[in-house]
């Protein structure tokens, strides 16, 4: 019997959700938002030497293009017809760097990841630079002056690896963070790829006036980058050029958002004042600050926040970036081998219910938010003979509870309105130990969304409200009411205090453990790069 066609109503959309430790592809009904289904491949991070993160970018994009084919497949088996899928959306990690040749399509080194933190010397000899006075840099781009974002990654493969330098000068160069590589390569590539981004990702490179929505000459020639290597900087929301090869050949990309920013477009924070938080790799909040930017006096960022047209106004956000929040479960996976799967340590932290006194401070790439701390490193403190492997995994779950309460904490004071509650989403939501937890540290309720796939919403959001697709409207009464999980307070706000502080006394035992001089700095930069 042939099997009977399911009647979806709506337009699709897809999304391409490309993050530090995954890549999937998720298809949405536009009308309901409603997941249909998606596809997930675990991304290699490799670690070259102490300090280094990198990404292989053709195993990025190969993992694209698998998991666009596989949930393709898998609509395929529910009887939904793949021609329904209007647009697609991209959003990534953000800063981290690739440089490749626009004649040959290959990559000229492997992408240097957010994380990464070879360029300590390169901000070192750079802040030397910027007068006392006058901070130029923070000033137009909203950033500290640090390893995290792309100028001082693309600074550091110009000086060490003479492919990129070569390249550069015979005119062969693109660079682009993980967005640009990605639009280049499924718009045709070599055969007339798109070379853009869009203003979020633009706005965490330290190229990009978040004032004047351009690169800037000015910190350009400061960084020494060219900028016929940049891509064209394009709104969140509009068509960029269409697919050219696969499943979904033909199809528009029709939007493009950083990670964070898509979160906080699939959280629905809209509102001046709203505000999100994603537990991924790392942990970011960001609060909508509206049309107007807001400089942090507590170690915050200012970035955009997003921009959904051309013709649309940009709004700002003030973020709180924690670089180390779902690593270090992987950490304890990979590195210590104490679990097996992610998913083990909510078990291992049910067991003890506490940490024993024992406290996890995981600043392996140094400490961001709101210290921007690079000389600090991971330290596990506070341990007896009776510490066991559990206790480990509470705190490490404590761990990026405290990192949040100390963003909250400086978004509170630079927005002068404290949240009411905080809105979460990403993979490590699904750990209710973590979410109880956060919400006995915060002291405020957590509210989480019933579908926790935020960021690929966000995307898809941006890619199905583009001019010339239009399948998906962002006026509030068109926008699907979303069943929330509470999370409320259940320790004494005296205990959470208790916690907290003597949460700061590692956090300071943590700081100045690298001097510049340390070999693990990446002075020595192997021959295979000269």
């Amino acid at each position: 019997m042939a099997s009977t066609k399911k009647a979806v109503l709506g337009p699709l959309v897809g999304a391409v959700d490309q993050g530090t430790s995954s890549t999937r592809f998720l298809v949405f009904n536009s009308k309901t938002a409603e997941l249909l289904s998606h596809h997930q491949v675990e991304i290699k991070q490799e670690f070259p030497r102490e300090g280094w993160v990198e990404q292989d970018p053709r195993e990025i994009l190969q993992s694209v293009y698998e998991c666009i084919e596989k949930t393709c497949e898998k609509l395929g088996q529910l009887n939904i017809d793949i021609s329904n899928i209007k647009a697609i959306g991209v959003s990534n990690q953000r800063e981290t760097t690739v440089v490749w040749d626009k004649l040959t399509g290959e990559p000229l080194y492997n992408a240097v990841v957010w994380l990464d933190l070879r360029t300590q010397s390169t901000v070192e000899n750079l802040s030397k630079r910027i007068p006392g006075n006058n901070n130029f840099v923070k000033s137009k781009t909203g950033l500290p002056l640090s390893t995290y974002f792309s100028a001082v990654k693309l600074r550091w493969l110009l000086d060490n690896v003479r492919k990129v330098q070569k390249a550069v000068e015979e005119n062969r160069a693109l660079f682009g963070t993980i967005d640009s590589w990605l639009i280049w390569s499924l718009t045709g590539g070599v055969s007339g790829g798109v070379h853009c981004t869009d203003v979020t990702n633009a706005s965490r490179t330290m190229l990009f006036n978040i004032h004047s929505l351009e690169w800037d000459k000015e910190l350009c020639e400061f960084f020494g980058i060219p900028m016929e290597i940049l891509p064209n900087v394009r709104s969140s929301s509009e068509i960029y050029g269409l697919m050219k090869a696969g499943a979904l050949e033909g199809v528009p990309i029709s939007g493009c958002l950083g990670d964070q920013s898509a979160a906080l477009v699939g959280q629905m924070c809209f509102q001046d004042g709203q505000a999100k938080n994603t537990y991924g790799t790392g942990c970011f909040l960001l609060c909508n600050t509206g049309r107007k930017c807001v400089f942090s006096e507590h170690g915050l960022l200012t970035t955009v926040a997003y921009k959904l047209g051309r013709d649309k106004p940009v709004y700002y956000a003030l973020e709180g970036s924690v670089a180390i929040a779902g690593a270090v479960i992987r950490w304890l996976r990979d590195n210590l081998g104490i679990i097996k799967t992610s998913e083990e340590i909510e078990k291992l932290a049910k067991e003890v219910g506490t940490s024993y006194g024992c406290y996890f401070v995981p600043a392996f790439s140094g400490l961001y938010a709101p210290y921007w701390e690079p000389s600090a490193r991971g330290i596990i403190c506070g341990l007896t003979q009776f510490t066991n492997k559990c206790h480990i995994a509470f705190a490490a779950l404590e761990a990026v509870c405290f990192q949040t309460r100390e963003i909250l904490d400086a978004m509170n004071r630079d927005c002068g309105i404290p949240l009411s509650h905080l809105q979460v989403d990403g993979g490590m939501t699904s750990n209710k130990i973590l979410m109880q937890l956060q919400a006995d540290i915060l002291y405020i309720p957590v509210v989480k969304p019933s579908m926790p796939e935020t960021t690929a919403l966000g995307a898809a959001m941006a890619a199905g409200a583009a001019e010339g697709v239009g399948v998906w409207s962002l006026e509030p009464e068109d926008l699907s009411a979303v069943t929330m999980e509470r999370f409320e307070p259940q320790i004494n706000a005296e205990e959470s205090e208790i916690r907290y502080s003597t949460w700061k006394k590692a956090v300071m035992k943590s700081v100045g453990w690298v001097t510049t001089q340390s070999p693990e700095s990446g002075r020595n930069i192997p021959n295979i790069l000269k």
